[in-house]
């Protein structure tokens, strides 16, 4: 039986909402798209609740006409820097240690992992297990039907500015479409681009977008830390502006047609026109000049990533390397270029499994609104995925009895 599911990824460069549909096969067919140019956001937030309110609706609209579907519920990927995280552990005793470890259990040793003091203005977004120990014994990914005494959890919990989260719902909802849940959108980029290996492996995904630099590592097939930076592509695109002297609009033009992040590997003979202000005719302007510019700003924000990759500590942990998604990694060069900065392996992620309008979201700018599709059927599969259906019991308890995203129109 195939499930219809909404993700809308509101980004600070587009708002693009998904429509899929998901096999029996767990194949993901997306059957709809809607894509406008983003209003009302800046570095992930809401800046202005009209206009994203009046963005997402026509991102909404071309999804349905896309479809053929009504759409009323969705997944909802949030990011910017008012996104904070920290490990956390939770302990509570079985309840019932003749039936072994119930969902119960595990919905009651997740909220002490989440018992802790919030910063001012902040809450709860998601809490994601790392490991559970069922009386000492270590390493346990499912531990549902064990038998013990004790059971304890490692979490990861991810929190959110109140604001922020409650002007983005606002949005959404004033598009008339309820939001089934808010997700991390490095977390639901994941989900799309990076490999069951590479996860276990242990691998950072860095999804470089418009206004945000979104960071996730995996370890032991989940999450151990997760960061948003307030850096994006738009700082490459205020560079090209005040360097060559051009509006943004046209600047981001010119980073999309004749950007690359690496100057050595433009030839000095490429060149192409610009009109610059205060100029009265075009102006020609060496490629590797451009390029230059990008790769200046480029490397900052990896050399941030970096820095946030020290600072988890789990820098020596990851084999597999990065995964690079988001609109800024399909400039030409970003691999070879990260591969330089952090001597490890880099690839480009781009969304994997998919089946119908594939030509539409086979790309790197993509990965978070595909990951939102896929984010149901996480939680759903009947034969469980071991600590991400354990993390989420509790969550789906209380969407269970409204949930569906989508009604056929």
């Amino acid at each position: 039986m195939e499930r219809s599911v909404v993700g809308i990824d509101v980004g600070s460069h587009k708002i693009q909402v998904l429509v899929g549909e998901i096999g029996h096969d767990g194949v993901t067919r997306i059957v709809g798209l809607g894509s406008v140019p983003s209003r009302g956001v800046r570095k992930g937030v809401i800046v202005n609740v009209s206009e994203a309110t009046a963005a997402i609706t026509e991102a909404v609209e071309r999804a349905e006409q896309s479809s053929g579907y009504q759409i009323e519920r969705t997944f909802v990927g949030v990011s910017g820097a008012h996104i904070t995280s920290r490990n956390s552990q939770g302990v509570v005793g079985v309840s019932r240690r003749d039936r072994g470890i119930t969902p119960d259990d595990v919905d009651r040793v997740l909220e002490a992992a989440g018992a802790i003091a919030l910063p001012q203005n902040q809450e709860l977004l998601h809490i994601i297990p790392r490991t559970y120990i069922v009386d000492g014994q270590e390493g346990v990914r499912d531990p549902l039907g064990m038998h013990g005494f004790r059971l304890e959890v490692e979490a990861h919990v991810v929190m959110g500015a109140t604001t922020a989260l409650q002007n983005l719902t606002k949005c959404v909802t004033g598009a008339g479409i309820e939001v089934s849940e808010l997700v991390l959108t490095s977390l639901a980029a994941g989900d799309a681009v990076l490999s069951e290996t590479e996860k276990k492996m242990g691998v950072v995904l860095v999804d470089i977008g418009e206004g945000t630099t979104d960071i996730a590592i995996f370890i032991e097939g989940t999450i151990w830390h997760t960061r948003s930076l307030a850096l994006g592509g738009e700082y490459i695109t205020n560079d090209i502006a005040i360097g060559l002297r051009l509006p943004s609009e046209a600047a981001e033009e010119v980073k999309l047609r004749h950007g690359h992040t690496l100057a050595t590997q433009v030839s000095e003979d490429e060149r192409f026109t610009i009109s610059p202000y205060g100029e009265s005719s075009p102006l020609v302007v060496p490629r590797w000049k451009l390029a230059e510019i990008i790769q200046a700003r480029v490397e900052e924000i990896l050399e941030s990533v970096q820095q946030e990759i020290k600072r988890s500590g789990y820098g020596g942990l990851l084999p597999a390397g990065l995964v690079l998604c988001g609109g800024t990694a399909q400039l030409p060069g970003m691999q070879e270029l990260g591969r330089d900065l952090f001597g490890l392996p880099v690839q480009i992620g781009v969304p994997q499994g998919l089946s119908g309008l594939v030509d539409k979201v086979n790309n790197p700018a993509s990965a978070v609104s595909v990951g939102l599709v896929r984010w149901t059927p996480m939680w759903e599969d009947a034969g469980g995925i071991g600590a991400w259906k354990a993390a989420r019991t509790s969550w789906w308890k209380r969407l269970g009895p409204w949930f569906r995203t989508l009604l056929p129109g």
